[in-house]
């Protein structure tokens, strides 16, 4: 029988040595405590899994699994595979909540369809602020992903003793957005929380900053993983560029 309102955190980690202190302190800082934190490790040769494996003798509410490198699908999957929450909720290992991130969603997700997330703010390394904050819609559904993906990791919470589990496609890059889209296949909306509660951590490397790069990509997600058709691709693939250099701008 599951554990009521526990929360399993979904955190895959590689190579994070300089942020995931601060990223697992945001979750201790919980104002709801009743949490599971899930993180594999995909193959760091840093100091990582060495900060994780001491933070984890202190709470055993942490918990780490490692594997050979095989990217993020896979290391969030082995996390959601060992989740045993009534609530799922994803973390990147150098991302932050606020600390009334879990107690809001919790909030909200009973109020919804079993599916929602919210607004974030969005800063560089040194946590000084380079974009305005993402605001999400009031909710979002199937048709509204594919034009622009509003829902973060960092910030969304699904309801898995309603919604069921489910896993991310295995590629390289909008392994979330396949998520989403399987889950809003069986809601008709995810709903928004418009109070920011997370923090976005920009690098310099950040491939989602890079919108020509991904384009390729993106038009590949469409026809592979949504089963669209050339024209269907291109038209989504164009109403995404746009909102993507929007975003960034």
């Amino acid at each position: 029988m599951k554990e009521k309102s526990l929360v399993s955190i979904i955190t895959p980690c590689y190579n994070s040595e300089k942020y995931i202190l601060d990223t697992i302190t945001s979750v201790l800082k919980q104002t709801h405590q009743n949490w599971e934190l899930l993180i594999t490790d995909d193959g760091s040769n840093d100091k990582s899994v060495e900060i994780i494996n001491k933070l984890k003798k202190e709470d055993s509410r942490i918990k780490l699994f490692k594997i050979k490198n095989s990217g993020p699908a896979v290391a969030r999957n082995l996390s959601i595979q060992k989740a045993k929450g009534v609530y799922m909720s994803f973390l990147d290992s150098d991302d932050l909540w606020y600390p009334n991130f879990l107690e809001r969603s919790i909030e909200e997700c009973k109020k919804s369809e079993g599916f929602v997330c919210a607004s974030y703010e969005m800063k560089n390394d040194s946590m000084e602020e380079v974009y305005p904050v993402l605001k999400v819609p009031i909710k979002v559904d199937y048709d509204s992903i594919l034009k622009t993906n509003t829902i973060s990791c960092l910030t969304a919470f699904i309801d898995i003793e309603k919604l069921g589990k489910e896993y991310m496609p295995n590629i390289k890059y909008r392994q979330d957005m396949g998520l989403w889209l399987t889950y809003l296949k069986k809601v008709n909306f995810c709903y928004g929380i418009v109070e920011t509660l997370a923090v976005y951590r920009i690098r310099d490397k950040s491939h989602s900053r890079n919108k020509f790069k991904l384009l390729w990509p993106q038009f590949q997600f469409y026809r592979n993983i949504s089963r669209l058709s050339v024209i269907s691709s291109l038209y989504y693939l164009l109403i995404w560029s746009y909102y993507g250099m929007k975003k960034y701008r």
